[in-house]
């Protein structure tokens, strides 16, 4: 009986030890605070205070006026969607791959996946001009075959590609491995083909996964400048994404427009940040189903 209590008082006199007085909580909470409005609140309410400063009628010319600034809108929602796609036949692959088989390489593969994380994006365009431009390993090829990459919409798609590769791989893994491959064996061994189990199983268990990754690269892919500033060439009205055209509006001191078009894409970034908490709740849940399952 003495060491029960001897124990319970240490354990009290422990847990006692990891709340902090009232001041420091409240002082790191302040801090938090403070550093948030000052790197995300503040500049996020300044883009649309200035985009909208001159009211939504010369907001709304800012976006639409510019044939340029129009193509940039119309060339960025042609680009990104076809990362996201490329991205997402790769990410289910690769999760595939990783969660589901043991081999020789499985630690290289991991590292690969991860590798766009650690090159900087402007060195993967740089990588992309010496690969696919006039000069590259494949220049000679290409111009004889009259194929355009470098300063094109495959140079644009490949460096968002490449930067976003990443994104739906890395939500998938470790929702695959948790989901376990019980209920795909089962499918299996009652006769469905492959196809019916990735389509009725497989997918039906990692859906929210997917959205999650699909949203977090599609967020990656609109705001995307390094790699694609290297290999765009930045032509007004032919390689100019949204990034880059909020660049060089700035630049050209047509401050108005370049914060319209900015608004355009912080916007998108906070449609993303709801989907983002939403998707996650949704994906907690179900791992939390299959590991009570």
């Amino acid at each position: 009986m003495s060491e029960l209590k001897a124990t319970s008082r240490d354990l009290s006199r422990h847990s006692a030890g990891r709340h902090d007085p009232p001041w420091v909580r409240f002082a790191l909470i302040a801090i938090t605070v403070a550093v948030i409005g000052v790197l995300v609140i503040v500049p996020v309410v300044a883009v649309f205070y200035q985009a909208l400063a001159h009211g939504v009628g010369a907001y709304w010319r800012n976006l639409t006026a510019d044939a340029d600034t129009r193509h940039s809108v119309l060339l960025t929602l042609a680009v990104a969607p076809i990362a996201v796609a490329a991205n997402l036949v790769f990410g289910v692959a690769a999760a595939w791959t990783i969660a589901r088989f043991r081999f020789r390489g499985r630690t290289l593969l991991t590292v690969l996946v991860d590798l766009p994380f650690a090159v900087s994006p402007v060195v993967a365009g740089l990588s992309l001009v010496l690969i696919f431009g006039l000069q590259g390993y494949l220049g000679p090829w290409l111009r004889a075959h009259d194929l355009k990459v470098i300063f094109a919409l495959p140079g644009l798609v490949l460096a968002t590609t490449f930067v976003t590769l990443p994104f739906v791989a890395r939500e998938l893994i470790p929702v695959m491995e948790a989901i376990g491959a019980d209920e795909e064996l089962a499918a299996v061994s009652l006769g469905a083909s492959g196809w019916q189990m990735f389509r009725r199983v497989t997918l039906a268990n990692i859906r929210w996964g997917v959205l999650y990754g699909l949203i977090l690269s599609s967020a990656r892919a609109t705001g995307e400048f390094g790699a694609v500033y290297v290999v765009s060439g930045h032509i007004a009205g032919r390689t100019d994404t949204m990034p880059l055209r909020v660049e060089k509006l700035f630049q050209e001191y047509n401050t108005p427009g370049s914060f319209a078009l900015a608004s355009v894409l912080t916007s998108i970034a906070l449609v993303t940040l709801v989907l983002k908490v939403y998707l996650e709740r949704k994906t907690r849940q179900e791992l939390d189903e299959a590991v009570i399952s």
